[in-house]
């Protein structure tokens, strides 16, 4: 039986972080029976989550499981895919994990209140007197985190502007599909999927989930595929909103 590693639900979600998530939908999309526990990521091979423990296998980063999903258990989530699809689907894969997370992240952990109300909450069981120092602490690793990786450089307003090119690049591609490659998903919709929702919960608002909302399609895609693999999750449908 394979285990999953992860936060667990939170903000509205079934899980709080889209990394997490887009593992958990893989392994329901390939039929592969799994159990979830909740961690921390200093327990990870890697000191990240997701993780997965498979046999005697210890396997982390989502990109690697997934690697690791295909190979040992003999399964295709690009199944009916060509080789010019299979490789635009890297090419979004990459979009969203190394450009649209970041700004997707920015609206999470760098405005104020979308922290107070969201991350700064995981340090409720820390003694009173030590909250507010770890929750800079934790802040202040983000953000750096975010500079080195180029985002946090530049404005609020340019993030938001950043973030809604690859809206838009998503959108395109999507068109009146069901899914980003026609009528089944495959593995870049589990990342699309998760990172969309991440933005989209109604927990958090933000400049660039306002612009979110002007895209009806993306609207539609993440309501299709939360009600496929997440059934038992209470969501409120957005494109009704």
């Amino acid at each position: 039986m394979i285990t999953l590693y992860g936060f667990g639900p939170g903000f509205d979600l079934p899980e709080i972080s889209p990394y997490v998530t887009k593992t958990e939908v893989q392994l329901r999309l390939a039929g592969l029976a799994y159990v979830k526990q909740q961690a921390m990521p200093d327990s990870s091979p890697k000191g990240q989550l997701p993780y997965i423990a498979d046999g005697d296998a210890r396997v982390a980063d989502s990109t690697f499981i997934r690697l690791h999903l295909e190979q040992a258990h003999g399964v295709d989530l690009d199944a009916g895919l060509d080789d010019r699809q299979r490789a635009e689907a890297w090419a979004l894969e990459r979009m969203i994990e190394n450009h649209f997370n970041w700004a997707s992240g920015y609206a999470r952990w760098m405005l104020p209140e979308n922290f107070a109300k969201g991350p700064a909450r995981f340090f409720d069981g820390a003694p009173e007197d030590m909250r507010e120092a770890l929750c800079r602490d934790v802040q202040g690793r983000v953000g750096e985190n975010m500079r080195n990786a180029g985002l946090a450089r530049h404005t609020p307003e340019e993030i938001v502007m950043l973030g809604v090119r690859s809206l838009s690049a998503l959108s395109v591609m999507l068109g009146d599909k069901p899914y980003l490659f026609g009528d089944r998903p495959c593995g870049v919709d589990a990342t699309a999927f998760a990172a969309l929702a991440g933005l989209l919960t109604p927990f958090f608002d933000s400049p660039l989930r306002q612009q979110a909302l002007q895209f009806p399609n993306l609207l539609r895609y993440v309501d299709r595929m939360m009600a496929q693999v997440y059934p038992e999750h209470d969501w409120q449908p957005l494109a009704a909103a």
